[in-house]
């Protein structure tokens, strides 16, 4: 018979502190002069780097890294926040508030400067060329995923671009909605359709999106208003690092339906091991 496997053991540094009231699953790495405050739970494989501090709770409070989570050296993670699984927090940072998924963090106030393991696609730069150039497709390495960009009609009275439905866009939209006034440490998105196709253009200013199938990521920065992303059904999307001026046009390929959404990254996971 087969013995069952042993779980991590949990590498506590002797000069690091960890609060009699704290829990700490295994697998856990906590190195010189961590602190992990009263009532503080470190799901398994959460490393805290040198002198890295999760502040004490008080009533109320609950503060969480799940599992495989990395805070870097110096950094602090006020009472009451929650760090969803596998987030990076950098060296310095100081985290005040819920940290998404995957999300690399920096900065105090900590903000959103990325995604793990996200691959990024580079910027096309707006050049307008003489005449009505073709479209164009690129594809991703996230499953069903591209980048359009569509040609640009210069004029003396303003150029134009132009895209059309079903035959350079999948689909024929039944909605659109517009994003906008979004302050730059903010993200929207973070959720996923079963069966509704969209289709986003920045139409003014400039933001990126991190699109995800589950096994792969990339982000891509609209910065053009004929650079356009199709996300198909069963991608999980983000878009984050708008600029003040960012208006983002999104088509749907059905009306509003809640129950088409998947708003949890780990049942996101689990729909899309189960296709």
């Amino acid at each position: 018979m087969s013995q069952p496997l042993s779980k991590p053991i949990s590498q506590i540094d002797p000069r690091a502190h960890l609060d009699p009231s704290a829990s700490l699953a295994p697998g856990c790495v906590l190195r010189s002069g961590a602190y992990v405050g009263a009532g503080v739970s470190l799901e398994a494989g959460v490393q805290l780097d040198a002198n890295a501090a999760l502040v004490d709770c008080e009533a109320g409070q609950a503060t969480r890294l799940c599992q495989g989570v990395r805070v870097g050296a110096n950094a602090t993670v006020l009472a009451g926040v929650v760090i969803a699984a596998k987030a990076v927090v950098r060296p310095g940072a100081v985290v005040t508030r819920a940290v998404p998924p995957n999300a690399i963090v920096e900065g105090n106030p900590a903000t959103i400067v990325g995604y793990v393991d996200t691959l990024h696609e580079a910027a096309a730069e707006l050049r307008p060329a003489p005449g009505s150039g073709p479209a164009s497709v690129e594809t991703t390495s996230v499953r069903g995923v591209s980048v359009h960009q569509f040609p640009i009609v210069p004029d003396m009275r303003g150029n134009l671009t132009v895209g059309e439905f079903e035959r350079q866009i999948p689909f024929t939209p039944k909605r659109y909605f517009m994003v906008f006034g979004v302050p730059s440490r903010e993200i929207r998105g973070e959720h996923a359709h079963r069966q509704c196709h969209q289709f986003l253009i920045c139409l003014r200013g400039s933001c990126s999106v991190v699109a995800d199938d589950g096994e792969r990521k990339v982000e891509v920065e609209l910065n053009a208003p004929n650079r356009g992303l199709y996300l198909p059904p069963m991608t999980w999307g983000i878009q984050y690092k708008h600029t003040p001026d960012a208006l983002l046009m999104v088509f749907a390929s059905d009306y509003y339906d809640a129950g088409d959404y998947i708003r949890d990254y780990a049942d996101f996971l689990q729909a899309v091991q189960a296709q």
